[in-house]
């Protein structure tokens, strides 16, 4: 029997809560829930309006409320915080690991927050400010203050029994940290090696010293790109002096991948990955009419020029006829090269030394394509209305507008990033900007030059 994928698995279990929500069963509805991992009721309550995720959220069990507000998007978490009082917030806090209690504690009021402080002894409250002290995304803010360390200059054996008497591990401990007496980070000694290395053997002899640690003030970003680049599962975290801070483990990084690219889709339509999908009509309503402001300007835009050649228009129907295609084409083209520019720059893919290179090969490809299909277009409207001119003019107009297409989607981002700005922000809207205003220029022109007396 073929297995159902992940999305289908969560409409199945949403179903499943509806139907219990609907019928009053809520005892069932209650083992459906514990029945569940943290991060999959976040995504049924994320899934729920405010009114069932109200019902869901008070039968979750209270041992799984600071997973389950870790795992729900920032203004759903916000909501339920602002439900709970200060007993559940302290109780929701208990047992998370450092990174997670410093994202968590970030959202919390005031006053439950030195409260959580006050709780903890003295070590764990200065690991807690310590991650607390760095930007949220840096290698700083995503450390876990829990690595296991080791001296070089004992053997093997010894650090055997030493962890037989610590008796557990953090989770995702693929490795040790090789320290000198100062703390100074020297090396990773793989657990594989600890497990099958001569015990007689000091950690010296065994550990890995070209093992590059993480600085403390990497971007998010950029440890996930060491990450994959190296393929690692922890990765130590270490400050301008070589002191070890901390460590990075592959669940941290997942969660930094998956945030990375909601946002690289919902922003290039002007939405946040953090908004609620149930959030009130009249947010949602005004989040959105401010991109929708924004394009409105930009159509009038392509909407004036098109004015300006209003006379060549009445005099010709097949050129109101044609007119969309050619911004339509360039707008897919343009798309297509900032998708990869914009990829490519988030991944560290694209520099001074290749960006030239890169648009040599988009403009080849782009003229490829024009020609390409400014033949069948223009073979199209000269059956259509049989009219030789036009379709060379709607022909020579994809070329321009395809080239157009393929500078403005190579330029656009480099000039956003140089100038601060995201370009998944906001260079979907000023990529079809250019190419509706080069598109409507090229075609209407071209015909007001050769078709008109």
């Amino acid at each position: 029997m073929t297995e159902n994928p992940p999305h289908k698995k969560s409409e199945i279990r949403l179903d499943r809560l509806r139907r219990a929500l609907e019928s009053g069963r809520l005892r069932r509805l209650e083992r459906l829930l514990h029945a569940l991992h943290p991060a999959e009721i976040a995504l049924l309550i994320e899934s729920l309006p405010q009114t069932e995720r109200d019902i869901v959220w008070g039968l979750v069990d209270p041992e799984d409320h600071g997973e389950v507000l870790l795992h729900v998007n920032d203004e759903v978490r916000a909501n339920l915080i602002q439900e709970m009082d200060d007993d559940m917030l302290l109780a929701a806090t208990e047992g998370l690991e450092m990174d997670d209690l410093a994202d968590l504690v970030a959202d919390l009021p005031e006053q439950v927050t030195q409260e959580v402080l006050r709780s903890m002894d003295l070590e764990n409250r200065q690991r807690l400010e310590s991650v607390l002290s760095y930007p949220e995304d840096t290698a700083g803010g995503l450390m876990n203050t829990d690595p296991v360390t080791v001296r070089p200059d004992v053997n093997i054996d010894v650090v055997q029994r030493y962890l037989r008497l610590r008796g557990r591990l953090p989770e995702h401990t693929d490795s040790l940290f090789v320290v000198d007496r100062y703390g100074r980070y020297m090396g990773v000694l793989a657990l594989q090696h600890l497990l099958t290395m001569d015990p007689d053997l000091t950690i010296a002899e065994v550990m890995d010293t070209q093992y590059k640690p993480l600085d403390v003030t990497l971007s998010a970003r950029g440890v996930a790109k060491r990450f994959e680049d190296r393929d690692l599962l922890s990765a130590p975290v270490v400050n301008s002096e070589r002191l070890l801070l901390g460590r990075i483990t592959i669940d941290d990084v997942v969660d930094v991948i998956r945030d990375e690219a909601e946002h690289e889709l919902l922003s290039r339509v002007g939405l946040d990955e953090e908004e609620d999908l149930f959030a009130p009509v009249r947010i949602s309503a005004r989040r959105r009419a401010v991109w929708l402001g924004i394009n409105l300007l930009t159509a009038f835009l392509a909407a004036e020029v098109v004015g300006l050649f209003q006379n060549t228009i009445h005099a010709m129907v097949a050129l109101a006829v044609l007119m969309p295609i050619v911004p339509s084409m360039g707008g897919i083209a343009g798309s297509q090269t900032i998708t990869l520019m914009i990829r490519g720059l988030a991944l560290g893919q694209i520099g001074t030394g290749n960006s030239r290179a890169l648009l040599a090969k988009e403009i080849a490809v782009s003229l490829i394509n024009g020609v390409a299909w400014a033949l069948v277009v223009g073979a199209v409207a000269y059956m259509w209305f049989d009219n030789a001119p036009v379709a060379l003019i709607m022909g020579a107009a994809m070329v321009i507008n395809l080239l157009n297409a393929a500078l403005t989607g190579w330029g656009l981002p480099l000039l956003m990033r140089r100038v601060g700005i995201d370009p998944a922000l906001a260079g979907s809207v000023v990529l079809t900007t250019f190419t509706d205003v080069i598109g409507f220029s090229a075609f209407l022109g071209l015909a007001t030059l050769f078709l008109t007396h």
